[in-house]
């Protein structure tokens, strides 16, 4: 199974960038990892939000294979534990799935013809976090989740 995040616009802060960087090499000693930036929308100005909603939608819809499992990283979706994500991890690579896709949106969420293709919703707290930190947060999340499902010590450190 390949995991892929897709996430809207690109991060500038050079140091999230870096801890990014050092978990995805982390995460691809466990299992084919792909991390693609979706470029931000020119002249967003004069969209309203959903209309920007539905613009990204289609660059997120555009990147799937018909047999992926999407999976939006949404303020509300179903909560889990480092352990219970772990075992979600786990329940997926049982399926034979070939691609599991998490996304991140973009300042607005996501259009209803994502939402409509999602197979599930995550979050990854009650809190809000700007959406370059939860890519440091969510990459960690899948690096932390393959150390617990191989018994590693990193989770307890």
């Amino acid at each position: 199974m390949t995991i892929k995040l897709l996430a809207i616009g690109k991060t500038d802060n050079k140091e999230l960038n870096t801890l990014i960087d050092i978990y995805t090499k982390r995460l691809r000693h466990y299992i084919s990892f792909d991390f693609e930036i979706i470029p931000d929308l020119k002249k967003t100005k004069h969209l309203s939000e959903v209309e920007q909603k539905q613009k990204e939608g289609e660059l997120i819809l555009n990147k799937l294979n018909s047999a992926d499992v999407l999976v939006v990283l949404d303020e509300n979706g179903k909560q889990y534990t480092s352990v219970d994500f772990s075992g979600y991890l786990q329940k997926h690579m049982n399926s034979g799935i070939k691609r599991l896709v998490f996304v991140i949106g973009g300042p607005y969420g996501f259009s209803d013809d994502v939402y409509k293709k999602a197979n599930g919703k995550i979050s990854l707290s009650k809190m809000t976090f700007s959406h370059q930190m939860v890519r440091l947060f969510f990459i960690e999340q899948l690096y932390r989740g393959f150390t617990i499902l191989r018994n590693e010590p990193y989770h307890h450190r």
